[in-house]
């Protein structure tokens, strides 16, 4: 799949953002940021996590009102502005969000038509929608049973229906807000699948995405923003990738494949310090009885695609989900997790892999959310002097350049990159022997993601034991020293640091075999 710039510049203009500013309370969040979009393209934004992108799109949409600038749409005599995500859809501009805004419990065809429901002798025409529900999706080459609820279905599926509803809609712009961060492959080329027909439509699409191999398979132009202001706009075939990142960074860009070399980096012995075993440990209808070992200093990857087990290994390790099988054993000693407590007060740590719904605490600030699990490690008894709490978030505010206006900003209005940065500060006040850092990375901008690569790899040489769950292979690659292989809830292979290598791995994903 490639991209077609030929012609590009005489494609209709069909969006025009022009010095849009946006402050909120000790923030710029946007300063003169243009933005232009045209008919028929899709037009990626990036920037690392704060550089403004979700801003952008939220003045667009009409979440938040710009404090300056103009915005203007082909075929509209004035300049708009979007005073909900209503008026903007009135405008013809829809928006996918990562996670997927539909009603679970209904069926795909009421998801479609929620709001606008044709009717008939004044009751709603049930056996249209059902019709047109299809139809719409068979234009996308979707084909599924339209009248079974969307929570039947997967999350790229669910993506379909909701792409399909803002193209019933007759959206002239199509924003998808990271759409592929939950998807495997071949998900990732269904999508780019459709939405090559939408630009046949001549749609235009926004694409804001952290991974930049899909901004060149599928994009045609970009545009770069960084600490809220407008870096320039580019055609995708004309920015080589180096430079991409050097624009969004702002500084020349080291290759992320020297963070790790693997003639420096100390190989990890087997006769280091086993920190955790597993026996035969496993639970019923989730992942099934595996050995797991892991000594002081090593960085473990769990490998799979998505579904594999990956998560459900590592929640049954930590006593997220109680083990039903086999035995646990902590430096030497059995121990048996009857809650995530208990791991904490042996000394793990877990960084969840949905950190809006597991992680963060949003309605807290970003002091308490650094705070919160050594308080509770620590007991409601022995409560934190506000000094000590203000002292501690500050260390890891500036250990981890945390972007913050302050320490008591609620942490809901951080960017992702910079909430999930909060988190790896919670765990790292407790001082854990054992973390499991389940998609660390997913959803953040290159730069932080590079930061948190090089701390797990401190952590690893300052003896702290490691779990690494990522679904990219030149993540795992860089960070781990051993990698165990997955498949549907089951332990398939082992790869040892001589044998990482990327074919290596694709083999033993599909191949499997105890190694």
């Amino acid at each position: 799949m490639k991209n077609n710039n030929e012609g590009m510049n005489e494609k209709e203009i069909i969006l025009t953002m022009t010095n849009i500013d946006k402050y909120f309370p000790g923030v710029v969040a946007l300063s003169k940021v243009n933005f232009t979009l045209r008919a028929g393209e899709v037009h990626a934004l990036m920037g690392e996590n704060g550089a403004g992108k979700s801003t952008l799109i939220k003045v667009l949409t009409g979440v938040e009102i710009a404090d300056g600038g103009e915005i203007r749409m082909k075929g509209k005599t004035h300049p708009i502005l979007n005073h909900s995500p209503h008026e903007a859809l009135e405008n013809g501009i829809s928006t996918v969000y990562q996670e997927v805004n539909l009603c679970p419990n209904l069926s795909v065809a009421e998801n479609i038509f929620i709001g606008r429901e044709p009717k008939k002798a004044g009751r709603i025409d049930w056996k249209t929608i059902n019709k047109r529900a299809k139809e719409v999706l068979e234009t996308l080459q979707i084909k599924i049973d339209v009248t079974k609820p969307v929570e039947h279905y997967s999350v790229a599926v669910q993506q379909m229906v909701a792409i399909a509803r803002a193209v019933d809609i007759s959206s002239k712009i199509l924003i998808l807000d990271e759409p592929t961060s939950s998807l495997d492959e071949q998900e990732v080329e269904k999508l780019f699948e459709v939405m090559n027909k939408l630009k046949e439509r001549g749609i235009g699409i926004i694409f804001v995405t952290h991974y930049l191999e899909q901004v060149y398979k599928i994009s045609d132009r970009i545009t770069v923003l960084r600490n809220g202001v407008f870096v320039g706009e580019y055609e995708t075939s004309k920015l080589p990738s180096v430079q991409l990142v050097a624009k969004m960074m702002g500084k020349e860009y080291d290759e992320l494949s020297t963070i790790k070399s693997k003639d420096l980096m100390e190989k990890k012995s087997d006769d280091q310090e086993v920190v955790l075993h597993a026996k035969q440990l496993g639970r019923t209808g989730s992942i099934k009885p595996f050995d797991f070992t892991i000594h002081k200093g090593e960085v473990v990857g769990l490998s799979g695609l998505l579904g594999s087990g990956r998560s459900e290994m590592s929640r049954v390790l930590y006593g997220a989900d109680k083990a039903d099988a086999g035995e646990l054993i902590w430096k030497g000693k059995k121990i048996i997790l009857n809650a995530p407590i208990d791991a904490m007060k042996v000394g793990m740590a877990y960084l969840p892999e949905n950190r809006m719904a597991e992680g963060i605490i949003s309605e807290l600030s970003v002091r308490e959310n650094i705070i919160i699990a050594l308080q509770v490690k620590n007991g409601i008894w022995n409560l934190m002097s506000r000094k000590d709490q203000e002292e501690f978030a500050d260390k890891y505010i500036d250990l981890l350049q945390i972007k913050t206006a302050n320490l008591n900003v609620p942490i809901k209005q951080l960017s992702g990159g910079n909430q999930q940065k909060v988190i790896l500060a919670r765990w790292l006040l407790t001082n854990p022997d054992f973390m499991i850092l389940d998609e660390p990375t997913r959803g953040i901008d290159v730069g932080t993601k590079m930061e948190i690569q090089k701390l797990v790899i401190e952590l690893s040489n300052k003896g702290k034991s490691v779990i690494f769950i990522s679904s990219e292979i030149e993540e795992m690659l860089r960070v781990c020293s051993k990698l165990i292989i997955l498949r549907d809830g089951c332990k398939v292979g082992e790869l040892e640091q001589d044998e990482l290598d990327q074919n290596e791995i694709m083999n033993a994903i599909a191949g499997g075999g105890e190694r």
